[in-house]
């Protein structure tokens, strides 16, 4: 028999919505504007150890429209999944947390943000599709520039 000990892990646990809100501050004299919406999205992504080969992670989505620098509506949404992860080298668990587990949570993410706004009366705000192994190269490579090092040739 195999020593099960060694054998890689890789398993979602739970999904869930962990925070969500959505504010109106300028209604109801914004919704009578005619003037076209401006639409800001900002992405952020989290992974926390939560007990021995757990871990929390989640995508936060915050989306901003504006109208003549008013805001119309406010949405903040953060999706998280708990994933068992086992027996897998740290530079592959830093992939795993920052690309794979957020490709998995990302789909659910984007169904809340449209649902939201359509039940707010508005029309959907449709997330874009996210290369997150092209953020985490970017990231890794602003870190090793931040810290002045070059990567081994």
């Amino acid at each position: 028999m195999a020593d099960d000990n060694s054998t890689p892990v890789f398993q979602i646990q739970r999904m869930y919505l962990k925070d969500l809100s959505l504010e109106q501050p300028n209604a109801p004299q914004i919704l009578l504007e005619q003037a076209q919406p401006q639409v800001d999205i900002k992405l952020a992504l989290s992974a926390e150890p939560v007990a021995e080969g757990l871990f929390e992670v989640s995508v936060t989505a915050t989306v901003t429209t504006t109208v003549q620098d008013k805001t119309l509506f406010l949405i903040e949404a953060k999706q998280a999944g708990i994933f068992e992860i086992r027996n897998v080298p740290q530079e592959q668990l830093e992939g795993i947390l920052a690309i794979v587990c957020p490709q998995m949570i990302y789909p659910y993410l984007r169904a809340i943000v449209s649902d939201v706004c359509t039940r707010a009366g508005f029309p959907p705000v449709l997330l874009t599709e996210v290369n997150f192994q092209a953020m985490f190269e970017a990231q890794q490579a602003q870190a090793l520039g931040a810290g002045g090092e070059s990567a081994p040739n």
